[in-house]
């Protein structure tokens, strides 16, 4: 698996049983902004997918453009906006993948989101939904940005997720995406963001975000 160098990715690949099922779990990603390929960005993705892997749990820390949403939120992803600046589909298709123009009208399974709000209700957990807006970073976004990705409907933002998810519906898994509001987006709050504040959030959340994704995989 290719390794990133990002605090808070060690690049392991863990599998194990949760809840009586059999579970391959993907501690860290490498992202477009690390001077990877996109297609090397959905390697780990395309390994599940050939593996038998049928449904896929995107996890990220996000910024928060909706004002409503706190920060330590947890947000059920509805939709996506690519503005990576690419595809992982670009270039010759692989059709033991999928194919050549897969359909992205649901890329995120409405059945797998019901079951996110039902395991939510059962461990209560607070969450929110919204729609997710990729960028190829690695530079936070500056106010102006928020204000347009605010206008076209992101509710929070971030640099990855959606070339996995993109690679994941290609090859005809089921994706849930849940964001955790690590911090404000820019222009949101008076202060600059630092990587070390999204840290802090993602850990003072574990125990919440933990408990949501057992209780997924635990109806699945």
């Amino acid at each position: 698996m290719p390794a990133s160098n990002v605090a808070g990715h060690p690049g392991r690949l863990v599998i194990g049983n949760v809840a009586g099922k059999r579970v391959a779990a993907l501690a860290g990603r490498v992202h477009f902004y690390e001077g990877y390929d996109l297609a090397t960005v959905v390697f780990a993705t395309r390994v599940m997918g050939r593996l038998g892997v049928k449904r896929v749990i995107l996890t990220n820390a996000a910024g928060g453009i909706n004002t409503g949403f706190a920060r330590g939120a947890l947000m059920i992803i509805d939709d996506h906006i690519n503005m990576v600046g690419g595809s992982p589909l670009i270039g010759p298709n692989d059709d033991r993948f999928g194919p050549r123009f897969p359909d992205m009208s649901e890329v995120y399974s409405a059945r797998l989101r019901t079951i996110a709000d039902e395991a939510a209700r059962a461990k209560g957990v607070a969450v929110s939904h919204g729609i997710y807006v990729a960028t190829h970073g690695p530079s936070y976004e500056t106010p102006a940005e928020i204000r347009f990705f605010r206008g076209i409907g992101a509710d929070a933002i971030g640099m990855s997720t959606v070339p996995e998810a993109i690679a994941a519906r290609h090859m005809g898994m089921e994706v849930l995406g849940v964001s955790c509001i690590s911090n404000a987006a820019a222009g949101v709050l008076p202060h600059p963001i630092v990587h070390e504040e999204v840290l802090a959030t993602m850990q003072r959340v574990r125990s919440s975000f933990i408990a949501l994704l057992e209780g997924v995989v635990e109806r699945l």
